[in-house]
């Protein structure tokens, strides 16, 4: 009750102040502010340029004192307490026989500000014109599981939010393991389009080789934990805590684990400290609370120095970002965090970031920075999805088999009109960087499995995807060899060993052996499910006739073993969007 009467006090004063002022009106209300922003001053206060004031506010006892610095405006003294304790005080901690402190304080409202890059599907390409599809591998996850958490609460996903590789990459295939002297083993499968039956469908698989448990070698991670204000949320750090709980748990005593922190400026938490000190690193944990501004940029920064003062020569070096992406100081902008991350991967540290939360969830952002870094990119919706990532694939993430993974198809035009790549749109390579060693490209963890797919116009099907140009004046295309012949494509692919920088090729010859779709592997008519649901979810210009029945069809005859329940989670999703579709 003290508490009340002392607010009660302040608006009292903010009323008696304003009407010394000459003029009677009521209090100008407060703009509800998100809990880390400083408070909007009403439009009818007086601003004072360049004046920066700082005041003690005293607030309930059960509420953190704070010190806040506002420049370049000015209010009266009351009406700042009562803006400050608006951003402090806990939605519905105080009510009186008045009833709710609502009447008195507005309680701040979140506002959605998440962001994701605009993506323009990869559109049909004719062969005569381009007959050379290049793109990087990349085995990122985080857009299905980011818009599994959207359809859950009921919604639909921004069409941006969609990015198909991700769907497809989602889940693994039974793909056979590699023999020879490559890491991993190529899949090719060719039938029907589900959603056009005029067009044909390739799948394209990779299969990494597993990881040899009983040789392991050691790691040496970097937490790096954003703590900021954002972070304070129960999908946010209590979750992340949680997540990186399970990791440390399938660490062995050879690893190495230091943490870093960022919000107003970066430090180091715990120095790098043997895995199997788990109480001084569990405790060091435990003690990360929320609170302030986000410099990514000086964490980021101080992440890979300590990832470097702490190299393991033969071992793998990776720092582990976890984050809502929210950047606000220093170092921020999502060019510059690039160009920051290009320059670390130089010294053969790897990245991998965990996004978490929702409402300022900064996608594009954080998939950006992945793609720079060598690393790989999740999204940790629940404590499932935590295990999935830090039980069930981390370990194997954590150990790269292959780099700059690169894959260039060069299609047949005696048997392909036209061509598409579904999804992969910020991965596309120019035809002459796929033999640059110098461009970097994705990487391939041990065990891990890689598919693509591509949708394509046989010759002499009529197809209003196909655009034509004027035949020139004064070109002639020749062709390289004889088309003439039963070759649909031919699949070449290029890596280096995570030691080396001189890349390896290797080349495999597709023929037109198209088969039914019903005769298709599990692998080929799950991941035309995905894209087909993908591909609805974006509202595709390509889905042609494309339905969620269709995909539940599809996908509910390929779930296979689904040891996890991976697959049938999907078409538990695939069913929630159909209802939201519908209404």
């Amino acid at each position: 009750m003290k508490r009340i009467l002392n607010l009660l006090v302040l608006a009292n004063m903010a009323l008696f102040l304003t009407a010394c002022g000459g003029t009677k009106q009521r209090p100008a209300e407060i703009e509800p502010q998100p809990p880390d922003s400083k408070p909007v001053l009403p439009a009818n206060e007086p601003v004072v340029e360049n004046e920066i004031l700082t005041e003690e506010i005293a607030l309930p006892s059960d509420v953190v004192p704070v010190r806040k610095e506002v420049k370049g405006t000015r209010q009266s003294r009351t009406k700042r307490e009562l803006g400050f304790a608006v951003t402090q005080m806990k939605a519905g901690n105080a009510k009186d026989s008045y009833g709710s402190t609502a009447d008195i304080f507005q309680t701040p409202v979140p506002h959605n500000t998440e962001e994701y890059s605009k993506i323009n599907d990869n559109a049909f390409k004719r062969v005569k014109d381009n007959p050379l599809s290049t793109f990087s591998i990349d085995v990122d996850a985080a857009s299905y599981a980011n818009t599994r958490r959207v359809l859950t609460n009921g919604q639909m996903p921004y069409k941006d939010a969609v990015r198909i590789e991700e769907f497809i990459n989602y889940f693994d295939y039974d793909y056979e393991n590699p023999q020879g002297e490559h890491p991993f083993s190529i899949i090719t499968e060719i039938s029907k389009a589900p959603w056009n039956n005029k067009h044909q469908l390739v799948h394209i698989g990779l299969q990494g080789k597993k990881l040899d448990y009983e040789n392991l070698q050691a790691c040496n991670l970097v937490f790096l934990i954003d703590v900021s204000g954002s972070m304070d949320q129960a999908n946010k750090l209590p979750l992340l805590k949680s997540a990186f709980k399970i990791l440390l748990k399938n660490l062995n005593k050879r690893d190495r684990v230091a943490i870093v922190t960022y919000a107003g400026s970066a430090g180091l938490v715990l120095p790098s400290t043997p895995a199997s000190e788990k109480e001084k690193i569990l405790s060091a944990l435990d003690r990360l609370k929320a609170g302030g501004s986000t410099a990514g940029g000086a964490g980021i920064e101080l992440a890979y120095k300590v990832a470097k003062q702490n190299f393991a020569a033969e071992g793998n070096n990776r720092v582990i970002l976890a984050t809502d992406g929210d950047f606000n100081v220093g170092t921020s902008t999502t060019s510059e965090l690039v160009r920051t991350i290009e320059e670390k991967r130089k010294d053969g540290i790897y990245l991998t970031i965990c996004g978490f939360g929702m409402g300022n969830y900064k996608d594009d952002r954080m998939e950006n920075i992945s793609n720079a870094g060598n690393g790989n990119y999740y999204y940790i919706d629940s404590i499932l999805e935590a295990d999935k990532v830090f039980a069930k694939e981390m370990r194997a993430t954590l150990f790269t088999i292959a780099k700059d993974v690169k894959i260039q198809v060069e299609f047949n035009p005696a048997g392909v009109q036209a061509y598409r790549l579904i999804g992969y749109e910020n991965r596309l390579l120019a035809s002459e960087d796929f033999n640059d060693d110098q461009k970097d490209a994705g990487e391939l963890g041990a065990g891990h499995t890689v598919t693509a797919l591509y949708e394509i116009v046989p010759v002499g099907v009529a197809s209003k995807f196909v655009k034509t140009v004027d035949d020139l004046k004064y070109q002639k295309v020749q062709n390289a060899g004889p088309a003439e012949n039963d070759e649909l494509l031919t699949l070449k692919l290029r890596y280096k060993k995570p030691d080396e920088n001189t890349s390896r090729l290797i080349s495999r010859v597709l023929k037109d052996n198209s088969i039914a779709i019903e005769k298709t592997s599990n692998a080929f008519r799950f991941s035309a499910a995905v894209a087909e649901f993908a591909m609805l979810l974006r509202d595709s210009e390509f889905k042609g006739e494309a339905s969620y029945d269709q995909v539940l069809e599809t996908a509910g005859h390929a779930t296979g073993k689904d040891e996890t329940g991976y697959r049938a989670e999907f078409v538990q999703l695939v069913k929630k969007a159909a209802l939201l579709a519908t209404n």
